[in-house]
This record gives structure tokens, sequence and C-alpha cells, in this order.
């Protein structure tokens, strides 16, 4: 096969065929999800993802031939360079057919740009931000991909080995037959935690209601998940970029807050109905009937996806995942939800794996992140 010759995206009509190759490579693959068309050209506009106010960003793809064989990017965030002192090249979106010499065009791609900005290190697939979509997946390529979660083929990561990257950081995900009766334990122990420590559940009557909270859950996330090796701080900018990006797809049943005597936010839990198939027949496009399909998944669904899960330092190991649990049951009693499936969890973070334990789960996934010494 001929040699892949790469080309910079710096058009808007080379974004959209940035955007929508994955869309052709995975066409006859049943578990690939499409994202949102307008949402992924939005990622590279600085009026609607704050992550560009602080990160370099290049994207190439590569063509064999005239035709598009595959695509990266390539980041720099500043912000992470300075505040955390993590100096790394970051690639992502990165696709390309079963060929090896394209798939080494494109990683040697990110090297040059790592030696141009005398840094020794690439990392990825991973977005600007840890709050991106991040792993490659490496176990799972049968299992229906996530809104959230990114979907390749098996010879992706055979290719990135081939290369000489390794694995850097790992999490799996997991998938539950959600029980029809709740456990003893969470039963017993959530009216006594919510007693204890004087906590009570928010009810929303709208999705208004939610929006005066969101800045508290961002801050409740920093507060989580700050230890973690791969946790940076939450920007004004980016809070701004997600509310935009997720705000639509949330709803008020979904979402369990609760708060302290003082009205301070101390846990909360995002999960939503599974828009999985509901992407795939919108085909990349809310209008003209993609959000009938939408609206569809959250009326009539029979699984949820968990997507973030807060808790404060202070009331983690203290019980409090008891009442959210137990709401959360009642609420997919009521909706008829039979399956849930968890997002990417930091191999590592056993305290969040530790939520799962009274529950019948299975590791169903798993994802990596690979990373080079230049």
């Amino acid at each position: 096969m001929a040699q892949p010759t790469l080309i910079e995206v710096n058009t808007p009509e080379l974004v959209k065929k940035f955007v929508k190759f994955p869309m052709e490579l995975y066409k006859n693959n049943n578990c690939y999800v499409p994202p949102l068309i307008n949402d992924e050209i939005k990622i590279w506009d600085p009026n609607h993802n704050g992550a560009l106010a602080y990160s370099e960003s290049v994207k190439y793809l590569a063509l064999i031939d005239g035709k598009i064989v595959g695509r990266i990017a390539i980041m720099l965030n500043h912000k992470e360079a300075k505040e955390l002192e993590i100096s790394k090249v970051r690639f992502g979106w990165l696709d390309f057919i079963d060929d090896i010499d394209v798939s080494k065009a494109l990683i040697d791609k990110a090297i040059e740009f790592a030696k141009e900005k005398n840094i020794s290190k690439i990392e990825g697939p991973m977005g600007f931000t840890n709050l991106d979509k991040s792993g490659m997946l490496t176990m799972g390529f049968d299992k229906l991909a996530t809104m959230i979660g990114l979907y390749n083929f098996s010879y992706y990561p055979e290719h990135l080995e081939k290369l000489g990257l390794i694995k850097e950081k790992e999490w799996v995900e997991f998938e539950m037959n959600y029980p029809t009766v709740l456990p003893e334990k969470v039963e017993k122990f959530s009216s006594l935690i919510a007693q204890k420590y004087k906590l009570k559940v928010l009810h929303f009557k709208n999705k208004k209601e939610i929006i005066p909270h969101v800045d508290a859950m961002f801050k409740l996330l920093d507060e989580t998940y700050k230890t973690l090796s791969t946790y940076t701080p939450i920007s004004q900018e980016q809070i701004k970029t997600y509310k935009e990006k997720y705000l639509p797809f949330i709803d008020k049943d979904y979402i369990v807050c609760v708060e302290d005597e003082n009205y301070e936010l101390v846990a909360f839990a995002i999960t939503m109905p599974s828009y999985s198939e509901a992407l795939k027949k919108a085909k990349g496009k809310l209008w003209p009937f993609g959000w009938w399909h939408f609206l569809q998944a959250s009326k009539k669904n029979d699984r949820a996806n968990f997507y973030l899960i807060g808790i404060h330092p202070d009331y983690q190991r203290r019980g409090v995942t008891a009442i959210i649990f137990k709401e959360i049951f009642v609420r997919f009693s009521k909706m008829g939800i039979k399956f849930a499936e968890t997002n990417p969890e930091l191999e590592e973070n056993k305290n969040v794996q530790l939520l799962w334990q009274d529950y019948d789960i299975v590791n169903h996934k798993r994802r990596r992140t690979y990373s080079k010494e230049i």
C-alpha cells in the first residue's frame, strides 16, 4: 500500500472531514456510537471550548490516494504544565485503518510536535482535560459504546504497542443487572447515615432548579478527585463548556444531590438514560429527526449509565453512598431500569470501585492510555 500523506486540518471544511472520518470507518460496526457532529465541531471553536484558552492544538488527516485513512489531534495543556508541573504532549481523536504505516505517520506527528516544544513524553488517546474522553479500548470490543466512552477496533492497541508505546493509565468499566430488591446493607444504612450527619436529598421539580447547583457540583468534583494522578483542576471556562455540552441531556430524575444542614453540597450522582441507540439512529445529527430518538430514549429505556459521582472527602467512607444508591434505586425502579453501566474508572481508584461491591457487577470493558518517552 502507498505511503500516507498528512495534511493539517486548518479550514472549516477539513474540520468537518476530520469529525466525520470515524463514522465512515465504523459504518459497518454495530458497537460504535457516533457523536453529534456539531458538538464535535465546537470542540475546535474557542467560543465553545474553554480549554482552548490555555491549550495549543493541531490536527492532521492522513490520506492515501486522496482518501482519508486516519486522523489525530495533538495538544499541549499549559494549565496542566503550570499548575501540576506535568510535562507531556497529549494526543487524541486518533483513528486509522489497519495499516501500520498510517498509525506510525500519525504518532510520528505527535513525536515531532513534542520535540518542537522540547517535551520528552507523549500520551494518549486523551482530550484536553481529564473530563474529556480518554483511554483506548483494550477489552470489550463487542460491547456497545456509551456517549462518553471512546470506541476503537481491536487492532488499535496492537499498533501502538508495535510502535513502542507502553501502558500509562488503565481504566475499568462495569456492567450490572440492576437489582429488583435494594441490598439490605444499603437500606439499613441510608436512613442511619442521613440522621447521623443531618443530610437530606434534594428533589428537583424541573431542570431549571438544577442549574444553581451545577457550579457546586464541579467544585465538589475537584475535592473528590484532586488526589488522582490524572486530575487537573476545572476552570471556569471548562465549566461553561460542559454546561453547554451536557445540560441538554440532563434529566432531573437522574440526578441525586445530598446537602448537609448548612445547605452545602456534600455528595451528588449524575446518571442518564443510555443514549447509545439514540445516537446511532440520529447518525450524528439532532435535526430533523435525531431529537425524536433522544426524546424516546429519555422516556422509554431499560438501561442507564452512571456518569459522575462526587463525594466530599470529609464524607467519604462514612456511608453517604448508601443515601445516593437508595435514592437511585427508587427512581430506577419507577423508570423500569434493568441494566446499568459505570463510566470509566481509573484502575487505581479503589474508592470508587468499592461503590459497586454490593451489586452483581461484571468488568466488561477496559481501556488505557499509551505513552512514549522521546
